[in-house]
């Protein structure tokens, strides 16, 4: 805390204390108020200009430092100006004290605050820079909130100052007017509390719910203005419409199904999406062939001084093909039907905000309404616009499972998860892989070390890892094409290849489902407000067709909230949560983390403490000859709660699971290294990693007086 806050404090700290140590909160009580009743009506008709201007400014500052008596003194005006002039003084005197107040707060605390608690405020933050004066306006029209707490609250939020202030003026200006009336009829009352009869207190409980039902008024007004172009059935067929049968589709057909809703799900493709078909699964199978190829080559780290593999790259492609099958049936037609879902084959386009139109492989079309509709289009590999890139057969997550012999040499271009995931993979089936990453370093959106643990195990291998390298174009000469880059020192360079894969990240898919047609508004997902609705109210935007994040189990998390909210929306709404986001990239050594990265706390200003452990160290990673990761946990200063994690090494996927459920549900370190892990077993790591934590805020001086308490019991 600077000088400047803490000569504030001080000075606030010395005025409320005099007015407690010179008894002043006397002359702030009922009794005071009625036994000076005839003497403070008769200064003011002897002096109202100059009564008024103190009233007003003892009134600012009682406010403005939180003391007590703002009641009384809003009772006093009543009694000694009357209603009209007593409103005007009370009415502009609490808001501009009340706004003093909240500046003080504002500037004493709330960088300390927003600091400390920042990953847990975000969504506050977001809802009071989205609704702030509405959620203000409603707590100033009920008394029962305390009126300095309001203040206090409001200082530590993104709220402007000028937004408080007008709303306070206009929200507190109901409450006043009663109080100020009561004042006015002071000698029918008997004391303070004669004020909050049930009746009055019943006024006060209706302005309270007012805020609520203007804003149910409000919303129904936008939606008559969206919906006025358009004739609303008078009568659906369906309850909900799902557009899309990925992961978040499958999830929303299934949950409307499970609560006896009729829902029709409509895909064009094959069911289970990206992920069962061209993504998760059959680059995990592949993964998996890959590594035991790897393993074969290692054998000797193992006590097996040779270990020959007979590979066929069309075989491990079939066993690819061989997994999609077998897990097919999980997300098969067959299955959705006799869960109750009405599943259309077809592509599927808006006509309005009720009515879906299909259309089949034939041709032919056919019309559904439905209350509620969610969109989960999903997404597409982002191609660049490379130059060259259309004189060559570009190999993206869409069609690489269709390869029916292995690249001899590869450039993937891209650094990230998926990238590197397949430029580790094919290397060790047997291409010559060439990584072009644009960025200083591999997965950009982890911490640097983490980058550079999978770079030195890839160059190990036998990648060529180019980053900070940039791709210019791609020339075909002779029939050899090349990747022109330019070079971290800013040569240039052509780096020959047979396939290129581009894995530079992916598009939500938001064409040629009648969006642009209908006016959904769109950047470059879907926009959607915190219970994932369009501009349009009865339309809902799930997974990475929506974003903010691409990955399958968040995408089945916004399902949830999208369903429930279209489905029983009316009654009850539920805000999308992202507090608590993992995820994993599937390399050697696997990458997984979740919250924050040392780079985003540093970023974002939130103080942060890191304590690390190397897995190099642990039992069961020494036995499997997987000694090599790390564990990364930030904590807050001085506390064992979690703001985020990182681990990088053999089943760190899994392993994150632990620190998942710790972050979410508000356990800390302490727990965890409270909590017993099989031994010798991965998940040790994470007990060690606590007792890192633990070892770094040990109570030394504690520790002292047990030696010397020891030390005694020897004699």
């Amino acid at each position: 805390m600077n000088r400047a806050r803490v000569a504030l404090v001080v000075l606030i700290a010395v005025a409320i204390s005099a007015f407690f140590v010179f008894d002043l909160n006397q002359y702030f009580s009922f009794d005071a108020l009625q036994s000076l009743r005839a003497d403070l009506v008769e200064v003011v008709d002897a002096r109202p200009v100059l009564v008024s201007a103190v009233f007003f400014l003892i009134y600012v500052a009682v406010t403005a430092l939180s003391l007590p008596g703002a009641a009384v003194m809003t009772l006093a005006a009543g009694l000694i100006f009357g209603l009209a002039w007593g409103l005007v003084l009370v009415s502009f005197a609490s808001t501009l004290g009340a706004t003093l107040a909240f500046l003080i707060a504002r500037f004493v605390a709330r960088d300390a605050v927003q600091s400390r608690y920042r990953q847990r405020l975000t969504a506050i933050n977001r809802g009071v820079e989205r609704e702030g004066g509405f959620y203000l306006f409603t707590l100033r029209l009920v008394p029962a909130f305390p009126f300095f707490l309001i203040n206090i609250v409001m200082a530590l939020t993104p709220m402007r100052t000028w937004t408080f202030y007008w709303v306070s003026q206009l929200g507190m200006l109901p409450g006043t007017a009663v109080y100020v009336n009561a004042g006015t009829q002071i000698g029918q009352l008997e004391s303070l509390g004669g004020i909050l009869s049930p009746g009055l207190i019943g006024s006060f409980v209706l302005l309270g719910i007012f805020p609520l039902i203007a804003k149910k008024i409000v919303d129904f007004v936008k939606a008559r203005r969206v919906f006025a172009a358009y004739s609303r059935p008078k009568q659906f067929d369906r309850n909900l419409i799902v557009i899309g049968g990925g992961s978040a589709g499958l999830v929303s057909a299934y949950i409307a199904a499970a609560v006896k809703a009729e829902v029709t799900l409509i895909e064009k493709d094959r069911l289970g999406g990206d992920c069962l078909n061209t993504g998760c699964v059959p680059s995990k199978a592949l993964i998996r062939t890959a590594r035991l190829l790897d393993d074969a080559r290692r054998s000797a780290e193992l006590g097996v001084r040779q270990l020959s593999a007979e590979f066929h790259f069309s075989d491990a492609m079939a066993r690819v093909h061989q997994v999609i099958k077998a897990i097919e049936p999980h997300d098969s037609v067959e299955r959705y039907t006799d869960l109750g879902v009405d599943v259309r084959h077809g592509h599927a386009r808006l006509v309005d905000p009720w009515t879906v139109e299909i259309t089949n492989a034939d041709g032919g079309a056919q019309r559904l309404t439905a209350r509620n509709i969610i969109l989960a289009t999903g997404a597409a590999p982002f191609v660049p616009p490379l130059p060259g890139l259309d004189q060559i057969e570009v190999l993206t997550s869409d069609n690489l499972w269709q390869l029916e012999a292995l690249p001899e040499r590869l450039v993937v271009l891209g650094g990230g998860p998926i990238g590197s995931e397949m430029t580790q993979t094919f290397q060790r089936l047997g291409s010559q892989v060439t990584q072009v990453e644009m960025s200083p370093r591999l997965l950009p959106r982890e911490d640097a070390e983490f980058g550079a643990m999978l770079h030195e195990r890839m160059a190990a291998e036998g990648v060529d890892v180019r980053v900070g390298t940039k791709a210019e174009e791609v020339q075909v000469r002779d029939g050899q094409a090349s990747l022109c880059v330019t070079t971290p020192d800013g040569a240039k360079e052509a780096i020959p290849f047979d396939k290129l894969l581009v894995a530079v990240g992916r598009q939500a898919r938001l064409e040629g489902f009648g969006l642009d047609t209908l006016g959904i508004r769109t950047g470059r997902v879907i926009e959607t407000d915190e219970y994932l609705r369009t501009n349009f109210p009865n339309i809902f935007a799930v997974g990475d067709a929506a974003g903010p994040y691409q990955f399958t189990h968040t995408a089945a998390h916004t399902a949830w909230f999208a369903t429930v909210n279209a489905l029983f929306g009316a009654l009850k709404k539920f805000r999308v949560d992202y507090s608590v986001v993992p995820w994993a990239t599937f390399t050697d050594p696997e990458v997984a983390r979740v919250g924050l990265s040392e780079d985003e706390a540093k970023s974002q200003g939130i103080a942060y403490e890191v304590t690390t452990y190397g897995i190099d160290d642990l039992d069961r990673a020494i036995a499997d000859s997987d000694a090599y990761g790390q564990v990364k946990v930030l904590t807050r200063p001085g506390s064992d709660r979690i703001l985020g994690v990182t681990i990088a090494g053999a089943h760190a996927g899994d392993l994150i699971a632990e620190y998942v459920l710790a972050m979410k549900h508000g356990i800390g370190l302490n727990k965890i290294l409270g909590t017993i892990h099989i031994y010798p077993t991965m998940a040790e790591a994470n007990k060690f990693a606590a007792g890192q934590w633990k070892q770094a805020h040990k109570p030394e001086k504690l520790l002292q007086w047990v030696g010397r308490f020891h030390a005694w019991m020897r004699g």
